[in-house]
């Protein structure tokens, strides 16, 4: 019995669920009812083609300042932010025990004088005698041997000052250039290591250069063709709403490299007119103007069409039906492409392929858009027709090669069968 309970209440419950399923699938009906534009009029306008990109601002001149010798920071001039000139001291070191080795060098120094002058006395008195012949050839000898120890040992003596020196003029730690403090990792009385040492030494500041600004970006390989050393750059920033300056290319480089996945090319933009507000680290988002054009006849991207290299639009003509008709294009954006020749303004085109023998527009298997196949080689990948497995087209622009869709019309219905 409480089978039979269960059986009917699941029964129920479909027909209750079909009943309710009903109107959703009627609006979903009524939605793909709803009907794209299918045709466009020729139009004069303007187009503009640009690539786009993004990239992280930075210091034209960064430098990592490490003392060149060990010791311990006695003096920090600057603190993070800081605006300093060139010459200014950054930083000095603790100098104390290089100034007693300084005076203990002098002491040699002074003591091997000493034995100089003594030295050359007792050689200049034995060469006499021994001239006179009134001493052997061995004291001649070692008074000699004697003056020439003398002469190193003051010569050795010099050259430890002369490094103990140079090691007190690196306690002062000075400006290359006029620069910006960015970091300062260590404080004062910290003991810091040269750069000759292990690891290089210790950072104690990061100085840049911020009146001279970059901007590294990755190109897309299928863009970088298009851009040359010196070409501007139109540049906004995201941090700052509004801002929009300009940038010139400064660097591009001659190998490719793989970043997030997509290969490009390593390309560096120098600023221009730098506002107070750009700080290293931000995002720019680039426009770099490739083609442009002014008031030239112009269809959407949609209504024109590939076939072994041929370009053709469909031209609807007075009956309502369609003629296919070859066209030369010219610069594309990811709206327009440029019609140089085989149109006039005022006609209309179709956007999608007409049916075969038919005179309305039906929706047919074909290759992605000319503005799919745009976006999607603009974002680093590669459109491949359904089935054909051949690469999209790089979108037009001054050398006025658009992609196109391809236009295989489609198969014709099958015949019904005849009862007997």
């Amino acid at each position: 019995m409480k089978k039979w309970i269960v059986l009917v209440i699941v029964l129920a419950a479909a027909v209750w669920g079909a009943w309710k399923w009903r109107p959703w699938q009627g609006l979903g009906n009524e939605a793909q009812k709803i009907d794209r534009p299918t045709t466009a009029a020729v139009m004069q306008t303007n187009i503009a083609f640009a690539i786009s990109a993004a990239g992280d601002i930075g210091p034209a001149d960064q430098v990592s300042v490490r003392p060149e010798i060990n010791g311990r920071i006695m003096a920090l001039n600057v603190d993070i932010g800081d605006k300093v000139t060139n010459g200014t001291a950054l930083f000095t070191l603790d100098d104390t025990d290089l100034q007693t080795e300084r005076s203990s060098r002098q002491t040699e120094i002074e003591g091997a004088k000493l034995q100089l002058e003594r030295a050359q006395r007792n050689f200049q008195r034995s060469e006499l005698l021994f001239k006179e012949n009134l001493i052997s050839r061995e004291l001649y000898d070692d008074s000699k041997t004697e003056f020439e120890l003398a002469k190193n040992a003051l010569e050795r003596a010099q050259k430890d000052m002369r490094q103990v020196e140079d090691k007190l003029t690196k306690t002062k730690i000075i400006a290359p250039f006029d620069c910006t403090v960015l970091t300062r990792p260590v404080s004062v009385g910290q003991a810091v290591s040269g750069s000759g040492g292990f690891n290089s030494g210790t950072e104690v500041l990061t100085i840049a250069n911020l009146n001279e600004m970059i901007i590294n970006a990755h190109i897309n390989q299928a863009d970088v063709t298009r851009l040359k050393v010196g070409q501007d750059v139109e540049i906004e920033v995201e941090a700052v709403a509004g801002l929009k300056f300009k940038g010139q290319i400064e660097r591009l480089a001659p190998q490719a490299t793989v970043k997030n996945g997509i290969k490009g090319f390593a390309t560096r933009i120098l600023l221009r007119n730098i506002d107070a507000r750009v700080r290293p680290g931000m995002t720019a988002n680039l426009s770099i103007p490739v083609a442009s054009v002014d008031n030239v006849l112009a269809v959407p991207l949609a209504a024109v069409f590939s076939e072994q290299g041929e370009r053709y639009v469909y031209v609807k003509k007075d009956d309502g039906s369609f003629e296919r008709r070859t066209v030369q294009i010219g610069v594309a954006d990811f709206f327009f492409v440029e019609i140089q020749s085989g149109l006039t303004g005022g006609e209309t085109v179709a956007l999608e392929q007409p049916a075969a023998g038919a005179n309305p527009i039906v929706k047919t298997p074909e290759k992605p858009s000319l503005k799919k196949q745009l976006a999607t080689i603009i974002s680093g990948g590669a459109t491949n027709a359904p089935g054909n497995g051949s690469p999209g087209n790089t979108p037009a622009a001054a050398a006025g090669n658009a992609p196109a869709r391809s236009t295989n019309p489609p198969a014709a219905p099958p015949t019904p069968a005849r009862k007997s």
